[in-house]
């Protein structure tokens, strides 16, 4: 059986985490169901979906992503554990690699054998929320003696975030599902298809987060995109990425002018084509057609990322005009 559709949005929303109340309720109404969270300088994973948790029980929760190397195991297990406590039937835990820049450079931690950390953290939690006591030696970490003393009334879908096809395997024959990032709605069917081959024939949730900017002003939409773009595919984690979905050619000029240290011709040197894979943009009708087309290539969970890339654009306004009862 088909998974269903679900249409979500990145969280924190701007301003003041304690000001999302009367938002979260809004989304719920305009027929967004999941919101995730992200991990990296702003606010921790799981403080604004414990708010939502106890103001909107329309919504469900989800990390998209939480590092497998900047908590500890028990800490891990115990964070997990006290949300899907707090939202029964409502929690999925989406574990990925991250970084070295967030892991190594801001965290301190040495960013080593990220399939082999983040098939452990999976595995260990798995072997701790069901309550019995862990005495493990995992790979990258050892476990002795540790016992969950909250047990969740349901267990939480646990996700991986996921790139090239070792990490892609590993969430379909391990976890519930993949989360995917900074990739066309095209190459999502070549990645989907990698997870639930994986999988065994087993209905594996496919979470995009998709980056939208519903701006008719593509001159500016994209000039400004080009540096969203670099920022990431600079990062070696994701130029390999890119290189494997076969973008080498066209993103060359961009990471060699990046290297020799001259940023504004690494600019220029994007595309309007990998520009226009990466971000949906265009009027809103485009860019909820768009969206779907990700839907249509084996997404099955959308966390919509509202860029401010157009300084004209207000940010609920683009959350409305993408929602799924616009238009």
């Amino acid at each position: 059986m088909a998974l269903p559709i679900r249409p979500g949005m990145t969280v924190p929303l701007p301003g003041p985490l304690h000001s999302h109340e009367a938002k979260l309720h809004e989304l719920a109404d305009l027929g967004y169901t999941d919101i995730w969270s992200a991990e990296a300088d702003g606010a921790d994973a799981f403080t604004p979906l414990a708010m939502a948790a106890a103001w909107e029980p329309r919504l469900r929760l989800g990390t998209a992503i939480v590092p497998a190397y900047t908590r500890s195991p028990a800490l891990f297990a115990q964070s997990v554990a006290s949300l899907a406590d707090a939202a029964p039937g409502r929690f999925a835990i989406g574990v990925g690699s991250s970084s070295n820049v967030i892991v190594e450079r801001w965290n301190g931690v040495p960013f080593e054998e990220p399939y082999k950390k983040v098939r452990d953290v999976v595995r260990f939690l798995k072997d701790s929320l069901g309550g019995e006591k862990v005495k493990q030696s995992y790979d990258t970490f050892e476990v002795n003696g540790f016992r969950l003393a909250i047990r969740p009334e349901q267990q939480p879908q646990i996700l991986v975030a996921a790139l090239r096809e070792g990490m892609l395997r590993l969430a379909g024959r391990e976890a519930d599902g993949a989360i995917i990032n900074w990739l066309s709605a095209h190459d999502v069917s070549t990645v989907a298809g990698i997870v639930n081959e994986a999988g065994g024939g087993d209905d594996k949730e496919i979470v995009c987060r998709i980056f939208c900017c519903p701006s008719e002003n593509t001159d500016v939409v994209r000039a400004s995109a080009r540096f969203a773009i670099a920022a990431y595919m600079n990062v070696p984690v994701y130029a390999a990425f890119h290189e494997w979905m076969g973008r080498g050619e066209a993103l060359q000029g961009m990471w060699e002018n990046w290297k020799a240290g001259d940023r504004k011709a690494a600019l220029a040197a994007i595309p309007d084509e990998v520009v226009d894979d990466l971000i949906v943009h265009g009027s809103p009708a485009e860019c909820r057609a768009k969206i779907q087309s990700y839907f249509d290539n084996g997404v099955t969970t959308s966390s919509l990322a509202i860029l401010p890339l157009d300084p004209d654009l207000g940010h609920w306004q683009a959350v409305k005009d993408l929602s799924p009862s616009a238009g």
